[in-house]
């Protein structure tokens, strides 16, 4: 647990006190390990956000989730494509919405985001307003060369399970 922090967020968006997660992971390979331990804890309809710089690690944090999905295709970043669909224990939507910024398309999203898959959204400030009010958003920071701080902001009850049960995760 000496690698987890917990620290009290207010958002004047919605009036209301969120509670943000922070786990420190030291190399890539600890990155793929909480994608990995994050995936067991999600269930279809479930929604990730990933915010952070290019190169942050976004997705070879999605690399983990989909590992623990039993997913054995390479996954890449979906950029040019918008949306990859990968199929394991659940599917696994991973979509990138950087190309989206200035876009009011919607690509059907909903349709995604209440499926049977787990949806992983990189660059998820261009699509705001399509996201479900309960999701996990995920914002990873570049710390130097290897790590990183990974924070957690848990939207609806479920997700606020779910970070209780990842801040056991040890390396």
């Amino acid at each position: 647990m000496d690698n987890i922090t917990t620290v009290r967020l207010y958002t004047f968006k919605v009036g209301v006190e969120l509670e943000a997660y922070s786990i420190e992971t030291k190399t890539e390979q600890e990155t793929i390990v909480l994608g990995n331990r994050l995936s067991q804890l999600l269930k279809p309809g479930n929604v990730i956000t990933l915010e952070g710089d290019l190169g942050a690690g976004k997705t070879t944090f999605t690399k983990g989730i989909a590992q623990g999905l039993g997913i054995t295709d390479v996954i890449s970043s979906p950029t040019f494509t918008i949306i990859k669909e990968y199929q394991g224990v659940l599917p696994l939507y991973h979509m990138d919405a950087y190309r989206l910024e200035f876009s009011e398309e919607d690509l059907g999203f909903d349709e995604y985001f209440a499926g049977e898959g787990v949806s992983v959204v990189e660059w998820a400030t261009f699509i705001e307003d399509f996201l479900p009010e309960e999701r996990l958003d995920v914002k990873i920071k570049y710390q130097d060369e290897s790590s990183r701080i990974i924070q957690f902001t848990p939207h609806g009850p479920y997700f606020k399970w779910v970070m209780v049960e990842l801040s056991h995760t040890h390396f």
